[in-house]
This record gives C-alpha cells, sequence and structure tokens, in this order.
C-alpha cells in the first residue's frame, strides 16, 4: 500500500511539472496555479492508468526494495506525459 502512495505522489509532482512546461510552451493563459492544478489531475489520472495497465516498471518486493530505477522513470514519464496533455488540451479549448 505504500508502495501505491509514493508511486502516486511521484506521479503527481511530474504532472505538475508537465503542465507547467506544456502550459508555457503554449503560451497559455491559465496561470501557474492553473496549469499546475491540471497538471496534477493529468499526472495523477495517466500515472494511475499506467499502474493498472501493468505499463512500465514494476516494484519488486521480493527482491527486498520498494521501488526501482524503472518503475520511479515510468511514474514520472506518464505523470508528465499525463499532465502535459491535459493542460495542452484545456489551454487549446480556453483560446
Amino acid at each position: 500500500m505504500d508502495l501505491d502512495i509514493v508511486q502516486l505522489l511521484i506521479g503527481l509532482a511530474s504532472g505538475a511539472l508537465g503542465g507547467n512546461v506544456a502550459g508555457k510552451v503554449m503560451n497559455s493563459s491559465m496561470g501557474t496555479m492553473g496549469r499546475s492544478i491540471t497538471g496534477i489531475l493529468g499526472g495523477a489520472g495517466l500515472s494511475s492508468v499506467a499502474q493498472m495497465m501493468g505499463i512500465g516498471g514494476v516494484a519488486d518486493p521480493a527482491a527486498g526494495s520498494s521501488l526501482n530505477l524503472s518503475s520511479i522513470l515510468s511514474n514520472v514519464l506518464s505523470g508528465g506525459v499525463g499532465g502535459g496533455i491535459l493542460t495542452a488540451i484545456l489551454g487549446m479549448l480556453k483560446k
């Protein structure tokens, strides 16, 4: 259970970062807070879906570690991409 929370937090943080990067690239008028919130939502969504589908690295509790590099990178990538996509979509709709 703790592993899921850590992976979710990684997805949330990278989603906020991805949302802000996408908003800056698009010159979105959403503001930093708006880009962060949409990024967090998109990052959490895609990160959760990726975990449920088993995409990317998974932690191997039998190996004695709760997280490995593969699972961290997959959560960062899915969170950042999800945050960027949702922010880009909402930025285009707002224009």
